[in-house]
């Protein structure tokens, strides 16, 4: 007696189909399950049984062979438990086989027969559309991430019994209806806001530019500045997530199973804060079963490093290859995978080892020789895709104690939507160029012309003040942004003297 049912699984972002084919015969008692499976799948055979035990049905007391096809590729995680418990059913006849035509069964069985949330909803049902299947069934704590996929009945349930009855026609159930328009009412209401900085007008200003051009930035200033209270606050100006990126967000978010249960997609910029001692495996994904890392988990959103030197420095170097790429590569022997992470990097770190360097109001201890060495831990490749470098001085007294609020991000973020649609414009029919932190050499050329006068001020900067060469483009992407803020279609030399503000650890300061 045989039966087959469909599953899925996830391979990187993506989904791809399984069949789970049970064949049951009078043999000696026995349970394997083959097709490449890993420990977790290996173990679904104690809880099917336990489950269907425990679910009030005589479990058969014969030879079961369970295979995964494809067979060649390794099979992991629990979601195969609910098939496998249905695919021995019906291959016994208590389930008929027509009712499971064109079904994807996925689910986690508990010992008691009930249903636990799956990873990976969103990828399964996207898969689904794509190759026409009309109907899924998974547990319910799942259902509604996998129901924003229009084009599929998507069925939720609490339990084995639940199902076993559904497909036998003995209960009737609605499929799972998300309201998307509802999900997107509640956009951009963040709990965190710019009004709630004290000072630091300048810098302010900087991660407005930043946001605008989708630019990195780092900022570098004594303890208890404020960097890490601006940094928190920088998703809350960046433009609304379409809704094109919330699902290629949630995707990232649900095969690591990190979305929130009573969330059915991601409709906020994430904000992503590693510790330093962070691994960069878990950085930029890996594992022996390649997961995504941070960067991934940052896509569409803010990637803050905080205390930048004290990363190690192969976690630091391998930032850019996402940098660059705006995706990450993981290569295995018998696998290479892609996730994409296309964020916008945000760091924080000291002037110096004990912090006060740059300060006028408090003494620095360390040497010359120690500030070059904390300096040196972070690399000049690095450093290059850094485009803004803005100092966060300590916030006076006087700015600390004035009751005067400051300006909201919901008005900084009307002026960062409207720099955004000057560049989608202006980049319009260019692969891979969204913003102006993409440009490359060819586009800063066109894009980014400047008159005598701007010249003349950039070549003055370039020797007066100490500036590398690779400040150059970066200043002119830097001032294009400002343009765009200002509604100017020229680069003007007011903007590139703000812009050359930006680049303040190509300073001869930070050389010697």
């Amino acid at each position: 007696m045989l039966s087959k049912i469909l599953s899925c699984a996830t391979y990187g972002i993506e989904a791809y189909l399984v069949e789970v084919e049970a064949h049951v015969e009078k043999l000696v008692p026995g349970f394997i399950i083959v097709g490449l499976p890993d420990n977790a799948v290996k173990e679904s055979r104690e809880r099917v049984i336990a489950a269907i035990k425990n679910s009030g049905i005589d479990f058969p007391s014969r030879k079961i062979t369970i295979n995964l096809a494809p067979a060649d590729i390794k099979k992991e995680g629990s979601a195969f438990d609910l098939p496998i418990a249905i695919g021995i059913l019906s291959a016994i006849e208590l389930i008929p086989k027509e009712n499971l035509e064109n079904t994807i069964l996925l689910g986690e069985l508990s010992l008691d027969g009930s249903l636990k949330h799956i990873k990976g909803a969103l990828p399964i049902a996207i898969e689904a559309k794509n190759k026409s299947i009309n109907k899924i069934i998974l547990p319910s704590e799942s259902a509604k991430e996998a129901a924003i996929v229009d084009g599929v009945d998507v069925f939720g349930f609490e339990n084995l019994n639940e199902v076993i009855s559904f497909l036998n026609n003995d209960i009737s159930k609605e499929p799972t209806y998300v309201d998307k328009s509802n999900l997107f009412s509640v956009i951009n209401k963040y709990n965190l806001d710019f009004a709630d900085v004290k000072g630091q007008e300048n810098v302010k200003r900087a991660l407005e530019v930043a946001a605008a051009g989708a630019h990195n930035i780092i900022m570098i200033g004594p303890p208890g500045s404020g960097k890490t209270m601006l940094a928190k606050r920088i998703p809350t100006i960046l433009p609304p997530m379409t809704f094109e990126e919330a699902l290629e967000t949630t995707k990232i978010h649900s095969i690591a199973g990190i979305l929130p249960k009573e969330k059915a997609i991601v409709t906020e910029r994430p904000f992503r804060s590693p510790h330093h001692t962070v691994s960069d495996a878990a950085l930029v994904g890996g594992g022996s079963f390649p997961k995504p890392g941070e960067v991934s988990f940052a896509h569409h959103g803010v990637l803050f490093l905080d205390e930048l030197p004290e990363f190690k420095k192969n976690v630091l170097e391998v930032l850019r290859q996402p940098l660059e790429d705006f995706k990450v590569t993981v290569s295995r022997s018998k696998m290479s995978l892609e996730f994409p992470a296309n964020f916008m990097l945000a760091a924080a770190m000291n002037p110096c080892p004990c912090g006060f360097y740059t300060d006028p109001t408090k003494q620095c201890t360390c040497t010359s020789v120690q500030i070059q060495k904390y300096m040196a831990k972070i690399s000049g490749p690095l450093l290059d895709r850094i485009d803004i470098h803005i100092e966060v001085p300590a916030v006076k007294y006087k700015e600390l104690a004035s009751k005067s609020v400051g300006e909201k991000s919901e008005v900084i973020r009307e002026r960062v939507i409207a720099a955004r649609e000057i560049q989608q414009k202006r980049f319009r029919g260019r692969k891979n160029i969204f913003s102006n932190a993409d440009m490359g050499s060819k586009e800063i050329k066109e894009f980014c012309q400047i008159d005598s006068a701007g010249e003349e001020l950039l070549k003055m900067a370039m020797t007066k003040l100490g500036l590398s060469a690779r400040a150059y483009d970066r200043i002119l992407k830097v001032s294009r942004t400002i343009a765009d803020l200002d509604k100017s279609e020229k680069i003007l030399p007011h903007h590139l003297s703000e812009a050359i503000q930006y680049r303040s650890l190509d300073r001869e300061l930070w050389k010697h």
